[in-house]
């Protein structure tokens, strides 16, 4: 490859002092080690008795013993002592094995660890080291970070265990492996032609590694020699990507064209970035194809792997079953209650409003929940789930999307729980892929499995749904969504969105969180999308204006 290059000959470089720390440079067996850490941060307390010093022992972990703690740890494993490093954490076994690999199979050595300024019981620090793979180095540098805790028993101070202290990007089961990558790059292209790059959209690098996965094979690229994560089972059980730390030979990437849209795409980088934990993603209605998907965070595709509950979202779905079933109609007396009880549970309404005399879309507009409660008597415990299945497609586990998604689900339920799912809590769970689907449904009037890339690409066959909604409950539920963008909930976020458009708003209550998802669906002309916000409050405020914004731009 024009890129070879020898082994430069190791150096040997004695120990730097920064900021008061000193760093270590271990090149091999022989070298003496250095503390890491000055005398500078202690409490300033010293204790002389035996019964202050069992106190210390129990008691909140001092600075002394923090940076002690964590001197240990870093100097034994700069000096490749890897039994001494890992008998310095609170879990031995789990630490030999990823820190004698962190030198055998990711190749990683003259390992320098420069500690940073005690938090607490935290420690970050630098790591710059050589990875070496037959004929080929390159540099290595990133910044991780270590906890400190009480050991069991005797209270003496270790590093808490976590493969994330070896290197951030690693989580259970996952290891560093240099190699030649078995999986070739992949350059992906927009549907313009042009390509797409983590440093013009910097939250498609999940994408980025998913279509590597996928496609990297079949693209025509050759694989080059890379540092890589190699995810493990928990990780590939949630379906992370193995992921490329760092380039030692680059390969000859393939090329697979999707169907983003530049400048969709661009906008909602921009929107997520406005909002922390914030996913979108936008459909075209009548094909499926995925013009732009967006995540706040870089560590997880919230946008097509989530699994949240997606609250009053959710009730487009519901009211489609209740119409179809007659249990609903749009301008005929629908009740309200400020209370609901079904099977144990006492449901109500938002700040336990009720609507006296009203109609089904004036309890749709309002999002009431109990509306849709008090059908939970009149239903079978599957029908829901045979409802979301048949006609919107989705909790079947069989969309192919081009990289790794979650399709929704919908388990049978019964009781209170049943009746919970009506309204997207429950057992529901869904991700911003699965509720722009449902807009782009409603829109379409027919299910289209969305997608990255196009089958035609490597022939794989897309989901379909095995029935339609009937014309007249179909015209009721794009009733009911046009009334909610106008004169209900979702109103104040689409009031300057023109034309054929329709929206539904959803608050979905998640235990330990102060404030609920907010979440937020809507379609405009051929245009369908959904977004969520993480514990930030109703979704009319925090997710509406992020599809807004991008159904506006999409005309």
């Amino acid at each position: 490859m024009s890129n070879r290059k020898r082994v430069a000959e190791r150096r040997k470089t004695p120990p730097a002092v920064l900021g008061g720390v000193i760093a270590v440079v271990v090149g091999g067996a022989g070298l003496g080690a250095y503390a890491l850490f000055g005398g500078g941060d202690g409490d300033g307390t010293r204790t002389s008795s035996a019964q202050q010093a069992e106190e210390a022992r129990t008691g909140p972990l001092s600075a002394a013993e923090v940076t002690a703690a964590a001197d240990r740890f870093l100097t034994a494993w700069q000096q490749g002592k890897v039994s001494e490093a890992a008998e310095a954490t609170d879990d031995p076994e789990a630490a030999t094995a990823l820190l004698t690999g962190y030198a055998k199979d990711a190749g990683v050595e003259d390992v320098t660890l420069t500690a940073g300024a005690r938090t607490g019981d935290k420690v970050p620090f630098s790591v710059k080291g050589t990875v070496t793979y037959g004929d080929f180095t390159e540099p290595l540098a990133y910044d991780s970070a270590l906890t400190v805790v009480r050991r069991d028993g005797d209270g003496e101070p270790q590093v808490a265990w976590a493969p994330s202290v070896v290197h951030p990007d690693l989580k259970d089961g996952d290891r560093l492996v240099t190699e030649e990558a078995g999986t070739p790059p992949v350059k992906a292209l927009d549907r313009d032609g042009g390509e797409l790059t983590t440093a013009t959209y910097p939250s498609i690098g999940l994408i980025l590694d998913g279509l590597r996965e996928k496609y990297g094979k079949t693209a025509g690229g050759e694989a080059g020699i890379e540092l890589r994560v190699v995810r493990g089972k928990e990780s590939k059980k949630a379906e992370a990507s193995d992921k490329t730390v760092l380039e030692l030979s680059k390969g000859t990437p393939g090329t697979v064209r999707t169907t983003l849209d530049p400048k969709l795409q661009a906008a909602a980088e921009e929107q997520v970035a406005k909002k922390a934990r914030s996913s979108v993603v936008v459909l075209r209605a009548s094909t499926g194809e995925i013009l732009a998907a967006a995540n706040a965070s870089r560590g997880f595709n919230t946008a097509f792997q989530g699994s949240l509950a997606p609250g009053s979202t959710f009730k487009v779905l519901t009211a489609s079953m209740l119409i179809e079933k007659g249990l609903a109609s749009i301008d005929e007396k629908h009740p309200c209650p400020k209370y609901f009880s079904y099977g144990g549970w006492k449901f109500q309404n938002l700040d336990k409003f009720d609507i006296k005399g009203g109609t089904f879309r004036d309890s749709f507009g309002a999002s009431c929940n109990t509306a849709f409660i008090s059908q939970a008597p009149e239903l079978a415990d599957d029908d829901l789930t045979k409802h979301t299945q048949q006609v919107f497609g989705l909790a079947k586990n069989d969309w192919q999307v081009g990289v790794s998604s979650f399709d929704g689900a919908v388990p049978v339920q019964k009781d209170a729980p049943m009746a919970a799912s009506l309204i997207g809590q429950g057992g529901v769970r869904m991700n911003p892929l699965n509720m722009a689907s449902v807009s782009a449904t409603v829109k379409a009037g027919v299910f289209h499995q969305p997608y990255l890339v196009s089958p035609e690409v490597d022939n794989r066959a897309l989901a379909t749904a095995s029935r339609t909604m009937s014309p007249e409950t179909l015209s009721q539920l794009r009733e009911l969504m046009s009334y909610t963008a106008t004169s209900g909930t979702a109103a104040t976020a689409m009031a300057g969105v023109s034309g054929d458009k329709g929206a539904k708003t959803g608050s979905a209550e998640v235990e330990g969180q102060k404030k609920p998802n907010g979440w937020f669906t809507a379609y405009r002309g051929d245009l369908a999308a959904a977004a969520v916000v993480q514990s930030a409050g109703h979704g009319g405020k925090t997710a509406g204006p992020i599809v807004a914004s991008l159904l506006k731009l999409g005309g």
